[in-house]
């Protein structure tokens, strides 16, 4: 029987006694592309470090592709909204690609002809192998980012994780990357984390809006429903330039 690439079954949350995900239940098959959307503090970064495995729920079950996050840590690539990296570092782009593979190399710490090979077919696809020798804090914010997918790529994962992969990047930056994911799409599982729809809806095949609780649509549909359960407030979509946007209606909710 084929099982789900992610499946979260009750997922609860706290932190300090504040609840932060509540009874989240979320069937993600392989090779969907799903967007999780949702306010601000709203849950969606945690909810990425619970089916990674960096946190475990306080209530539930995590499964990938029927296995823990633990058994299942080959399968994954992840793309950090906060990269970390320090831009002073003298480390180049194919070292940072590189490192990568360090969880594939076990006990041996020695990258192989096979890694290098690797590293350069994925820094082609993402379109930064000439830029190989560069040093990473010499890179654009959206070349960086290309960068770091190329480095889960090289995990070689059947899930890839991204958290807001977008974030201070331009617009033409935005849907490059949308079509680079399209298209590692026909392989790979793929979810992004994001707080607002921007180009996302022209791409993704499922969405779910998450605040504490998580509302799914199969169809990549986002309803009004969704919407305002997730935002607390109603909320309409308007297009401008052919890219929808989300704005606020009127309410009667005032600010805290």
């Amino acid at each position: 029987m084929p099982v789900s690439a992610i499946e979260l079954n009750n997922i609860f949350f706290f932190y300090n006694s504040h609840s932060i995900l509540s009874g989240v239940n979320l069937k993600v098959e392989e090779q969907d592309f799903l967007a999780i959307i949702g306010p601000n503090g709203s849950g969606k970064t945690t909810l990425l470090k619970i089916i990674l495995g960096i946190l475990n729920p306080g209530q539930g079950t995590v499964r990938i592709f029927g296995k823990t996050p633990l058994e299942a840590a080959g399968l994954l690539g992840y793309v950090p909204q906060d990269t970390g990296l320090n831009k002073d570092f003298p480390i180049s782009v194919q070292d940072v690609a590189l490192m990568g593979r360090l969880g594939r190399r076990g006990r041996e710490r020695r990258y192989t002809s096979e890694d290098r090979a690797l590293v350069r077919r994925v820094l082609e696809q993402v379109g930064m192998w000439e830029f190989r020798d560069r040093p990473i804090g010499k890179l654009s914010g959206g070349q960086r980012q290309r960068v770091l997918i190329a480095r889960a790529l090289t995990v070689e994962p059947k899930v890839l994780l991204m958290d807001e992969p977008t974030a201070s990047v331009d617009a033409q930056f935005q849907t490059d990357l949308y079509d680079l994911l399209k298209e590692l799409n026909a392989t790979i599982t793929i979810v992004v984390v994001s707080h607002d729809m921007s180009v996302l809806s022209g791409y993704i095949n499922s969405v779910a809006c998450l605040n504490r609780t998580l509302y799914y649509h199969e169809s990549g549909e986002i309803t009004d429903e969704m919407l305002h359960a997730a935002y607390q407030c109603p909320v309409d979509l308007i297009v401008h330039g052919g890219v929808p946007h989300r704005v606020l209606r009127k309410h009667d909710h005032e600010d805290s």
